[in-house]
């Protein structure tokens, strides 16, 4: 009976659709709750403020705002997506794909573009320039208080 049973499964074999699928030729369909990976969408948009290295809990993520870098350590990332719901850029997101697969534990670094660098110089350039004139104003306004304060305990 069992040997009848295999035979006619193993026909029904050769004449339908394989059950497992061609992964690299076709692409699989991730479930909607796929864990995934964190993916850093645009680099030069990113204001280092490290709240993203302060939210993962497993310290996966480390911010260097003078050197203009973003890294993330794919092997200790518990995909929680903590760093995406605290960005307040919306940079990052949580792509519902798996990464490339890797022989060796690697810290993925990203790095700000020279252009985006010295855009953010000449910004911070500016707002320090503002910070320095209106301290001047205030501290002249200041003195002008001071001196019409004397002019009237002196009159």
């Amino acid at each position: 009976m069992g040997f009848f049973k295999l035979g006619g499964m193993s026909i029904k074999g050769v004449f339908q659709k394989p059950v497992t699928k061609m992964y690299p030729v076709v692409v699989p369909e991730y479930f909607e709750r796929t864990a995934g990976h964190v993916e850093q969408n645009d680099i030069d948009s990113c204001i280092f403020c490290g709240l993203c290295e302060k939210r993962c809990p497993t310290n996966a993520i480390k911010v260097d705002k003078a050197a203009g870098t973003w890294a993330i350590d794919p092997w200790n990332c518990i995909t929680c997506n903590s760093c995406v719901r605290v960005c307040p850029k919306n940079i990052l997101s949580m792509e519902r794909t798996y990464t490339t697969p890797a022989t060796e534990k690697s810290w993925v670094v990203l790095t700000m573009s020279d252009e985006a660098k010295e855009e953010r110089a000449r910004q911070e350039a500016e707002k320090k320039a503002k910070r320095e004139a209106a301290a001047k104003a205030a501290a002249e306004k200041k003195a002008a208080e001071a001196a019409a304060k004397k002019e009237e305990a002196a009159e």
